[in-house]
């Protein structure tokens, strides 16, 4: 059995000329062994990992005649599920690994599939290359995993550009990075300094509430309004000389109840973490005493802004109310864009931005701003046009200070900047009314069945209000604004003459009765559509929600789709845009073209 080499923890990221970088994945360190008979995990401590992650299994299983050849193989990595490309859910991964019960463990590896993170290999065809330096090692993983077509086997990167990819962590709240030498061998079951880890951590602020002498930990609480709820507990990273006056502070004014001492709210401390999770923190260590805080000051509100690492961005007026049912204030509003970055940014991306702001709540005057502000930080990046000069936002400072200037809306072209020609097709379904959501779930099944049998890739979302959209993506520049139009049209007219008391192009709304709209008409250039996980200007704060089709049924509720939901169900389950990149990539284009051709004959 083998055991994998082990980085050392550092503060700081090495500079000198022979490193390279990768992202350190939050998960469970795995060896993989593969043979003719099979894949078998094996955890940094020898136990058998297989069993509990089937998915790993079963996709080897099916692509094990590409890779035959190169067996037999051991590769090292991290078993991880996925967020977002570079930040995993150990949580989730932790509840998996607890299950025992077979059909537990099948039902929950199809709704949040394990994936590894490949990032070095030990044996190639039999033979033991862990003398070879890391380059050539890493050159071989990538020539092998190049060839296979993988959703659970991915090629971990390496970065010569270490802000870059430090930038890109902090966006994804990601766990940390790992800087290794190029030319280094692999040492088995050895911790070494040429692999260093270096930890992405948050540092939040608690109320010290209880020492227990017997297992040395101290616990943590903060305020939610008047009652205090805990927040975790900590034992290391403590100065010998500040542990032992820690110890005293406790004995002297702590009242001792069942051997542990237990202190009212009077000292705060600053303890670092990875994330934390209901009432404990990931990898706690004490960072320092805050004599300048008062414990009224450590609230659930303070650990969740401490814990979303937020950019260095001026914040103002914080606790205006933006949303009145319920109330979201303008720091809640801000906590959704900074978690939801990583999902809500590569939709942003290279395209110019229309923002709808609302200073002073939803509830009153609001205007439309395409135009870079002359009082806009450099961060915002500029698009200038002429005389005129429009903005794009590619990062999380930008989104965060667009949030501060009351920016509640995020809608944005079809077309990357500079590009003629669109990345995307959009149906927007448009019923009357609220009530009438219903409609819009039916026009989104029959679009959808005639897509599949066109072997056509398409991603539903909510639109925030009343309505759904769904996108098409499409490879850049392989089809026109005209050729799209025919496109929509088409299908748009299809469904109409399939169902004409139901659903109407008519672009008139005193024409339509309660029929469903559906607006091909607004996929064209110069058009613009809500991004997704833009939220909106309505009573509740819902959210511009991309959707699972499994999801879509008579139930299904746009209302139902809220800030605070949104944030934990992208937690929960995932992105359902998450491959949509890749689904542009392999779109069936002969199928859009061949109906276009159609008509245009």
């Amino acid at each position: 059995m083998r055991k994998p080499m082990l980085p050392t923890l550092s503060e700081d990221i090495p500079t000198e000329k022979g490193w390279i970088y990768e992202v350190k994945y939050d998960g469970f360190r795995v060896l993989m062994h593969w043979t003719e008979d099979g894949v078998e995990l094996w955890s940094r401590n020898g136990k058998a990992l297989h069993d509990r992650f089937p998915e790993i299994v079963e996709e080897c299983k099916a692509i094990h005649p590409t890779i035959q050849s190169h067996l037999p193989l051991w590769v090292d990595g991290e078993l991880t599920i996925l967020n977002t490309p570079l930040q995993g859910n150990f949580p989730l991964l932790q509840q998996r690994n607890r299950m025992r019960n077979k059909k537990s463990i099948e039902k929950a590896a199809k709704q949040r599939p394990a994936t590894i993170m490949c990032f070095d290999l030990l044996e190639h065809k039999g033979e033991d290359i862990t003398s070879q330096n890391y380059e050539t090692r890493k050159q071989q993983l990538h020539t092998i995993l190049s060839s296979l077509s993988s959703e659970r086997l991915y090629y971990t990167a390496s970065f010569k550009d270490k802000d870059k990819l430090w930038d890109d962590i902090m966006l994804h709240l990601g766990e940390g990075m790992v800087a290794k030498r190029e030319s280094s061998s692999y040492g088995e079951g050895e911790r070494t300094r040429d692999w260093l880890k270096v930890k992405n951590w948050r540092v939040v602020s608690g109320i010290l509430h209880t020492y227990d002498p017997s297992n040395e930990y101290y616990t943590l609480c903060v305020y939610r309004g008047d009652n205090l709820e805990m927040l975790g507990s900590f034992k290391h990273g403590l100065p010998k000389e500040d542990e032992q006056t820690l110890k005293q502070f406790f004995k002297k004014n702590g009242a001792l109840h069942n051997h542990v001492y237990k202190l009212e709210p009077s000292a705060c401390v600053d303890v670092k973490c990875l994330h934390a999770q209901k009432d404990d923190l990931r990898e706690p260590m004490f960072d320092s005493f805050r004599f300048d805080l008062s414990p009224e000051q450590c609230t659930v509100m303070k650990k969740q802004w401490d814990l979303s690492l937020f950019p260095h961005v001026d914040i103002t007026n914080e606790d205006k109310k933006l949303w009145i049912k319920p109330v979201y204030t303008k720091q809640d509003f801000l906590l959704y864009l900074r978690n939801i970055a990583p999902y809500m940014l590569p939709f942003l991306q290279d395209k110019r931005l229309t923002v709808i702001r609302y200073p002073d709540g939803v509830h009153e005057e609001s205007f439309y701003q395409k135009h870079l502000p002359d009082y806009a930080p450099e961060f915002v990046a500029p698009i200038e046009k002429g005389e005129e000069t429009f903005f794009m936002c590619q990062n999380v400072s930008s989104l965060i200070w667009l949030g501060n200037q009351g920016a509640i809306e995020y809608h944005i072209p079809f077309e990357k900047e500079d590009h003629e020609m669109p990345n995307e097709i959009v149906f927007d379904l448009d019923p009357p009314n609220k009530e009438s959501f219903s409609l819009a779930v039916r026009a989104a099944t029959l679009l959808k069945h005639v897509c599949d049998k066109l072997e056509i890739f398409v991603f539903p979302k909510t639109s925030g209000n009343k309505g759904m959209q769904l996108h098409i993506p499409i490879p850049e520049h392989s089809l026109s604004y005209e050729e799209t139009r025919i496109f929509t049209e088409k299908l748009a007219s299809l469904l109409v003459k399939q169902e004409p008391s139901y659903f109407t192009t008519e672009r008139l709304k005193k024409n339509r009765g309660n029929r469903l709209y559906i607006d091909y008409v607004q996929h064209a250039e110069g058009k613009t559509i809500v991004a997704p996980y833009s939220p909106r200007a309505t009573e509740t704060g819902t959210v511009a929600t991309p959707i699972f089709w499994h999801e879509l049924n008579e139930s299904l509720s746009p209302q139902a789709f809220t800030m605070d939901h949104v944030l934990q169900r992208v937690k929960q389950l995932g992105c359902p845009f998450a491959d949509i990149d890749r689904a542009r990539k392999e779109q069936h284009m002969d199928s859009i073209k061949k109906l276009i051709d159609s008509e245009t004959e």
